[in-house]
Order: C-alpha cells, then sequence, then structure tokens
C-alpha cells in the first residue's frame, strides 16, 4: 500500500475542494439563496447536493472520460438546460422577500431545496468539464499505482466542499435575521445578478462547443 500516494492524494482532494467551495459558483450562490430564503436546514441541504450529484459522476468520469471528450453534444444540452434553469432562478431572486414572522414560525420543508441544490449541480457544465476532462483522468491515472488513491482524492473533495458550503450557509443564517431589509434585498440582488451571469455563461460555453463540433 502506497501511503505517501493515498495521502498525497487526499490532500489535493482537500485543498481543491477548498478552493471550490469558497469560489463564487451556481452551487455557492444556491447555497445563500435558499439560506435567506427559507432557513439553516434548506441551505444546509442545498449544501449536501455534491454527494449526489459528484458521487456518481466521479464513478461515471473513471470510466468515460474519453466518451464525454469526444463528445460534446453532451455538454451542450446540459449547458443550454443549465441556462435556462439558472435564469429562472435568478429572476425569481428579485422577488424574494425577507421571511416574515409568520415565515420563520411556520415549518418549512427542505425538499424543494435540496432538489434544487442537485439541478444546478446536474446542469452545470463545469461539474461535468471538470470531472470527465480533468478529474477523471487524474484518478484513473493513479489507480495503477495505487488502488486507493483516486478513493481517497474523491473522498476529501467531495466531504471538504461540503463542509465549507455548510459553514458558509451556517454564517449566512446566523446573519440573516440582523440583516437590515435593504442589505437583505441587495445581497438577494446579488445572487440574481450572479445567477443570470451564469446562465450567460453556460450558453457562451454551448456555443464554444457547438463550434467544434
Amino acid at each position: 500500500m502506497e501511503m505517501d500516494l493515498i495521502l498525497a492524494s487526499a490532500l489535493a482532494g482537500l485543498l481543491l475542494a477548498l478552493i471550490e467551495g469558497i469560489k463564487p459558483g451556481p452551487l455557492l450562490t444556491m447555497v445563500i439563496r435558499e439560506t435567506l430564503s427559507g432557513d439553516l436546514r434548506s441551505g444546509l441541504w442545498t449544501a449536501t447536493a455534491p454527494i449526489f450529484t459528484d458521487g456518481p459522476l466521479i464513478i461515471v468520469s473513471f470510466f468515460f472520460a474519453s466518451l464525454i471528450a469526444d463528445n460534446p453534444g453532451v455538454l451542450i444540452v446540459i449547458s443550454i438546460l443549465g441556462a435556462a434553469f439558472m435564469f429562472k432562478m435568478g429572476v425569481e431572486c428579485f422577488k424574494i422577500e425577507p421571511p416574515s414572522i409568520a415565515m420563520i414560525l411556520e415549518p418549512l420543508s427542505s425538499r424543494k431545496a435540496f432538489g434544487r441544490g442537485i439541478l444546478t449541480n446536474l446542469l452545470n457544465p463545469n461539474v461535468y468539464v471538470f470531472w470527465f476532462l480533468i478529474g477523471g483522468p487524474i484518478m484513473a491515472a493513479s489507480v495503477e499505482a495505487e488502488p486507493l488513491a483516486p478513493i481517497a482524492y474523491a473522498t476529501s473533495f467531495i466531504l471538504c466542499i461540503i463542509f465549507v458550503k455548510c459553514a458558509v450557509a451556517f454564517a449566512i443564517y446566523r446573519l440573516r435575521d440582523g440583516m437590515p431589509i435593504h442589505f437583505y434585498k441587495a445581497v438577494l440582488n446579488i445572487c440574481g445578478f450572479a445567477m443570470i451571469l451564469f446562465a450567460a455563461g453556460y450558453l457562451g460555453f454551448a456555443w464554444s462547443q457547438m463550434q467544434v463540433m
């Protein structure tokens, strides 16, 4: 057993997840949106999306990385669907009002927030680009030297990125009740603009893929 390689792979996964976790992106924006518009539970459920999206993608990318790389049409469809979804979520951000006392006292369902978190990640073409074109080949290259290395890499990445996004949800929730209404609305408006920009970026990515077909 190559312990050095296993530890190095786990550390690489942790560092990459830390960067990806705090870097502005669709899922982080959705975590903030759901925490502000719902409650802490909604934000935390949204933050757990990678375990249900990246997990299966890691397994698939390990075996089919080259197939996706040779078929940009798959990424084009995902990008267009993702653009439509992110645009819809972005527009809704401008209509969300601060939670009233009645909303706070009423038990909230996190099912919709959880579903939106999963959709956000599944319709993000960058997730596929990373795992199929970068993460998958990296894991495939290390599996011959040490079969546990790619497992350590993938596990540490998923756990760390979920932890970071949960920490963001917790911080936003603690600040939420003390936010002035205008600041609350400003944060949601920023999320809305960010999501619309992500939608435009998805369309731009789809267009770039069309040029290479």
